[in-house]
């Protein structure tokens, strides 16, 4: 009894491993297979460049300030005027400059009648002397006498010749007083639009020191991007490489230009140190406007029409430039040895151990997650 007992326990064991066994099995059998990120190999161009960030500025800008003290009375133009060159902007009080001007051709005038009575008193005085010359000759007057009318017409001639030096000196105030007259009036340097106004109407500026500025022009039909390089790739770089850039509002558009300079004087901040890149680009459209945010890249080098797979798809290196890459093929991991060439900071040149329409694994998904 017991035997048969001992029996039936075994049997018990053993049908619960086989149930277990059949049940690992089915599991396994019909467990997800591992779900891979893959990208054909195709054909494309390579480029190797600086990325940067940008301002944008208008290539020609410029602050119109005012020459005279006074109130400005008038204002004629608003921010995002389009003006023209020489166009009237504003007026500066002109009374001040209009009586200085009456004031000095009062003064003018004075002289002129001064000099007049003086060129016919010198003439006396000369005829005065030639008269007295010839009694002298008969001794029919003093040789003091002589004397006194000959100093006279120096005398006359002196007086002449300061009221010439004051005439010539107040004309010279005079021709000041109308330049300041016309300063009262502000015209347009250049053609732009107006960005910024500084002094409004009514208030007092005073250029006693320098002159103030009383608003903004710049030209925006081609702006200037000042791309911050930082002290490690700016040596790579030089005039006449191509540059281009997008702007956050609008990243499908490529805005290109020639790399124009890279100033000498660097920035710094926090700690470390950047160079400004600059280059221009057209702006027709208006689309472009001051101070916009640019992503920057400066081509350094490229390939084109080269077979390039991402960085990420990269596997361990196993010599200089040669790494191993996974391949899935037929539903199965290959692993293959490539030789690379060019990179940049997403994609490597393939020189060597791919051909185009290999399926390289770039990343694993989930288990069933689709490809």
């Amino acid at each position: 009894m017991k035997l048969k007992g001992k029996r039936k326990k075994g049997y018990l064991i053993l049908a619960v491993l086989v149930l277990l066994g059949g049940v690992w099995l089915w599991r396994t059998l019909n467990a997800p297979l591992p779900s891979y990120q893959t990208l054909i190999v195709r054909k494309s161009d390579l480029q190797q460049s600086v990325l940067a960030t940008g301002k944008l500025d208008a290539l020609r800008k410029v602050d119109v300030g005012a020459q005279v003290s006074g109130q400005l009375k008038t204002l004629s133009v608003a921010i995002g005027d389009k003006v023209k060159k020489d166009q009237l902007l504003g007026v500066i009080d002109p009374e001040q400059a209009q009586n200085q001007i009456k004031e000095v051709e009062a003064t003018l005038m004075e002289l002129r009648a001064q000099r007049l009575q003086a060129l016919a008193e010198r003439k006396l005085a000369q005829v005065t002397y030639a008269r007295n010359l010839q009694l002298a000759k008969t001794q029919l007057i003093s040789r003091q006498d002589l004397d006194t009318t000959a100093t006279d017409v120096a005398v006359k001639d002196a007086q002449i010749g300061t009221i010439d030096a004051q005439i010539k000196r107040n004309q010279a105030t005079l021709d000041t007083a109308k330049t300041n007259l016309d300063y009262t009036r502000i015209l347009a340097p250049m053609a732009g639009e107006v960005t910024q106004i500084t002094t409004l109407q009514g208030q007092t500026v005073i250029a006693a020191q320098q002159a103030p500025n009383i608003l903004t022009l710049a030209d925006l039909s081609t702006m200037l991007v000042k791309a911050q390089v930082s002290e490690a790739d700016v040596i790579h770089l030089k005039p006449g490489q191509k540059a281009w850039f997008t702007v956050l509002g609008d990243p499908l558009t490529r805005y290109e230009g020639t790399l124009k300079d890279i100033l000498p004087t660097p920035e710094k901040v926090n700690d470390a140190i950047f160079y400004y890149a600059r280059f221009e680009v057209p702006n027709p459209r208006g689309v472009l406007r001051l101070e916009m945010t640019a992503q920057v890249h400066i081509q350094l080098s490229g390939v084109n029409n080269v077979l390039t797979i991402p960085l990420s798809s990269l596997g361990d290196a196993v010599g200089d430039n040669r790494y191993n890459v996974r391949l899935l093929r037929n539903g199965e991991v290959k692993e293959r040895e490539v030789t690379i060439g060019t990179r940049n900071d997403t994609d490597v040149e393939v020189v060597k151990g791919l051909a185009e329409g290999d399926e390289v694994i770039t990343g694993e998904g989930k288990p069933g997650a689709a490809k």
